[in-house]
């Protein structure tokens, strides 16, 4: 949380001091509920037009902010952006100036809060709900945002001791370590299980237990915070489980059965899964959605579907033993190579490698709707885990009917997006964020066989599968799960779930409900049980709710951004208003309400309160990623100057833009607003950021590729290799002589050939790991079940032959 403002001269952007910061934290289990008290003071000589300015987070939704001063109380509050009859009539050039010119990215919360004097305050409050990441031993990570901890790593020196700093007054002594305002910090924690430890990067006061089974519990920053990095906690609640439950009373003053009113259960699901053994068998479904482009990329020959060493040739060898599979390939019309999945077997994969139609023509409309379509009414296999790996050319024509189709299963599966053109890349990340899954951006510079092996190892990690939840509660009580409940729950993951329990109970004696957990592991079937109150105490804040408020506004949006119906809008307005969270169908208006003011000297002769709104807004950036979250800027004004110098500036950009007309002189008329987010499920994204997190490869890889294309096109499904003059061929090695070196002891010739081959992909000069890294799995696993005592004897064989020295533990020796 920071101030804005512009300086005419100088084009460094600095921050108006802080004074102090009080910050109130309560986290119970994986959701905080985040309070703070801001005090800013201007300390320079000159009255300056601000702009208060707070960095949204992925899993952050504010629901309140005010600000006061010593004229006036400015309030955030929420509107239906249908009904606007009035509009704020200026300083919308301030978020103008923000949007365009800010090096930042991603989403702001802004409010324009008018002309701060000399030597006067602004005190802001601001209160945020935030889903926690769970870490994997258990502990809820909270870190609280820079904005509300200004430190240097966050400020950087070029943002506080610029040499054309001598303005402000309040600027902080970069050599200096200690900060430049005080903060107090208090955490209040809550568990069913008991909260066990508390671990920070900064001094705690010692952990205070507030109730006696430990439930509840305390604790605060003590002395000053660090001057150089973010205030992180991390939360251990008592034993790690499967499943834990929190109940959040309902808002006392809320109608009965509204989101409000009624209890609500904050469900963790974090089952307990054990590491897979690479190369094994494994359940799962991979179903490859394929446009014409990927086609062309992977250079798939009709001719030798089973034989090229291509992207999608690595991909479905790499695919374990136990699983199923299907591939569709979508363009002007969908094709299935088979009506739903199938075993992963060398037929069936043979089979689908030849049905696998030509590239053909890409100028049509791709028909990825309807190929979504058919795979969710095509029911998947039992027990299997569905995984859809998307590859996208361009941005299909009907883009928000496909994230609604995807948001409506997203309980079912799991996405990994692939992207070959920036118009792509939202919807590539939108449905992989709304499923659990990942996405990237394939340019020139990166492999994408790499790609689509870095992602596949990451599908294969195994998963606790037919999650089912069961409720047990007095007569007269019952629950809804509000966005449903994943079918599947893979390693390293949880799921955050909120359940409502509507009703009135008939028997007030019974005090707990009760709540079971089912799921499928390993084809073992796993249940555990979990009691929670049914009159629950607490504090009021009602965290819990509107993080279930935040949920459905997600999954209502694709929807209502589809045009499916009014319905949906109007249920989205309705629980926005109510919630205090922003939806696209919801804007903030600034509300500004003067203080009363004499009319003379007299007792009681005074004029009421005066109103008029002002502009705020939730503000997406698309700087030039100089940043990858906005800083604090405050750039000093005269009073009078801005209007003159915004008018010119924006004068220049309608110019730029080939705009004929410029606004009168005057104040900025209602077309400087920026115009708020688009009706859409769809964030804007920078390819960029998907290239960066992508690997990036040299020419090497493509020599690799090359040159054990070949070897890979050869693999059985088992991850076996058939003694054959093709294999002979790879390892430029005359087929008699193979032959002839084989040790007498094996009876297998598959057994010898593929010793060699795992040999041969361990040379001293080569590095196939990130190509043949599964494929070798199969082999080892394959090897240990078959070889037995020959394995040792085969290797060195090998060695011999191939002039290597692959050590023994390559095969588990």
């Amino acid at each position: 949380s920071f101030l804005l403002g512009k300086w005419l001269h100088t084009p460094p952007l600095y921050t108006v001091a802080l004074s102090s910061a009080v910050v109130d934290v309560a986290i119970q289990d994986y959701v905080a509920d985040v309070a703070s008290e801001l005090i800013y003071q201007n300390r320079s000589q000159i009255s300056t037009e601000v702009l208060f300015v707070f960095p949204l987070g992925p899993h952050m939704a504010i629901y309140s902010f005010q600000a006061r001063s010593e004229d006036a109380k400015i309030q955030a509050m929420l509107r239906d952006e249908a009904q606007q009859p009035h509009e704020p009539t200026g300083g919308w050039e301030n978020l103008e100036y923000l949007q365009s010119q800010s090096d930042c990215r991603g989403e702001v919360f802004a409010c324009f809060l008018g002309t701060l004097s000399p030597g006067r305050e602004v005190v802001v409050t601001l209160r945020y709900v935030q889903e926690l990441p769970r870490e994997p031993d258990g502990a809820a990570h909270f870190v609280l945002p820079p904005t509300l901890h200004p430190h240097t790593k966050f400020y950087g020196e070029e943002s506080f001791c610029p040499p054309q700093c001598h303005g402000l007054l309040a600027a902080w002594d970069c050599l200096s370590s200690k900060l430049p305002y005080s903060l107090l910090l208090t955490a209040s924690l809550q568990s069913p299980r008991g909260v066990a430890n508390v671990q920070a990067n900064f001094a705690l006061t010692p952990l205070i237990y507030t109730a006696q089974d430990h439930s509840t519990a305390q604790v605060s920053l003590a002395g000053s915070p660090p001057s150089e990095d973010d205030l992180e906690l991390l939360v251990y609640f008592g034993d790690p489980t499967a499943v834990s439950a929190v109940v959040e009373k309902g808002d006392p003053g809320a109608p009965p059965g509204s989101l409000l009113g009624d209890p609500m259960v904050l469900v963790t699901l974090a089952p307990s899964i054990p590491e897979a053994v690479p190369g094994q068998c494994q359940s799962g479904e991979f179903i490859f959605l394929l446009d014409t482009t990927f086609l062309e990329h992977a250079q798939v020959s009709p001719q030798s579907r089973d034989q090229d060493g291509d992207s999608l040739l690595f991909l479905l060898k790499s695919l374990p033993l136990g699983c199923y599979f299907n591939i569709y390939c979508y363009g002007d019309t969908s094709v299935g190579i088979y009506p739903q999945s199938v075993e992963y077997t060398q037929d069936n994969l043979t089979e689908a490698m030849r049905r696998i139609p030509s590239t053909g023509s890409s100028s049509g409309d791709n028909n990825l709707l309807g190929t979504l379509h058919s795979i969710y009414n095509t029911p998947r296999p039992r027990g299997h885990a569905r995984q859809l790996f998307v590859f996208m050319a361009r941005l299909p024509p009907d883009k928000e009917a496909i994230a609604a189709e995807v948001c409506r299963h997203r309980n079912s599966h799991r996405c990994f997006s692939f992207c070959f053109s920036e118009d792509s890349a939202a919807l590539a990340v939108a449905l992989a964020k709304e499923t659990g899954g990942e996405a990237t951006y394939i340019s020139s510079d990166n492999s994408m066989t790499v790609a689509v092996l870095k992602f596949l190892k990451r599908a294969l990690k195994p998963a606790a599968e037919g999650v089912s939840l069961s409720w047990t509660l007095p007569r007269g009580l019952e629950v809804e799960v509000l966005g449903g409940i994943p079918q599947s729950i893979f390693q390293d993951q949880h799921s955050l779930l909120y359940a409502q329990i509507h009703g009135q109970a008939q028997d007030t004696t019974v005090a707990k409900g009760v709540m079971t957990l089912q799921y499928s592991l390993d084809g073992q079937d796993i249940t555990h049980m979990i009691e929670f109150p049914l009159c629950p105490q607490g504090d009021g804040r009602l965290a819990g709710h509107r993080l279930a408020a935040r949920c459905l506004l997600k999954r209502l949006l694709p929807e209502a951004a589809s045009g499916s119906g009014d319905e949906s809008r109007h249920r989205a307005v309705e629980i926005s208003l109510t919630s205090g969270i922003i939806c696209p169908f919801t804007s903030y208006v600034g509300v500004r309400t003067s203080q009363r003011v004499t009319w003379y000297q007299g007792p009681l002769a005074l004029l009421p309160p005066r109103q008029s709104l002002i502009p705020c807004q939730i503000v997406e950036l698309r700087g030039s990623g100089k940043a990858s979250c906005c800083y604090p800027m405050t750039i000093w004004v005269p009073p009078g100057w801005l209007t003159a110098a915004c008018e010119s500036w924006l004068a220049l950009r309608r110019l730029t833009h080939g705009i004929a007309s410029l606004s009168q002189r005057g104040a900025c008329s209602k077309a400087c607003k920026p115009p708020p987010p688009s009706i859409s499920s769809l964030k804007y994204v920078d390819p960029t950021e998907l290239l960066w997190r992508s690997p990036i490869w040299g020419r090497w890889l493509t020599e690799a590729i090359a040159e054990c294309q070949e070897l890979v096109a050869l693999q059985n499904v088992d991850g076996s290799w058939a003694l054959s003059s093709g294999l002979a061929s790879v390892l430029e090695i005359d087929e008699a002589e193979i032959k002839g070196k084989m040790p007498g002891e094996i009876m297998e010739p598959s057994i010898w050939a593929t010793v060699l081959a795992v040999t041969w992909l361990h040379r001293d000069d080569k590095c196939y790991r990130d190509l043949c890294e599964l494929l070798e799995a199969k082999a080892v696993t394959w090897l240990c079940s078959r070889a037995g005592s020959q394995l040792d004897k085969c290797l060195e064989a090998a060695n011999t032959l191939l002039g290597s020295s692959v050590k023994p533990s390559v095969f588990r020796l």
